[in-house]
């Protein structure tokens, strides 16, 4: 069995403190509301 949580739970805020990239200010939650997003996570390897 599988448990949904899709509309029950609400996403984090972005922890303070985060290096943001070709952006003026550090975004938040309620910024992307209603926007469709595409998060690309990299890392040095």
């Amino acid at each position: 069995m599988t448990t949904s949580y899709a509309g029950k739970v609400n996403a984090p805020e972005f922890p303070t403190g985060l290096d943001w990239l070709n952006i003026d200010r550090p975004l938040t939650l309620s910024d992307l509301a209603g926007k469709v997003v595409v998060l690309d996570f990299w890392t040095y390897c």
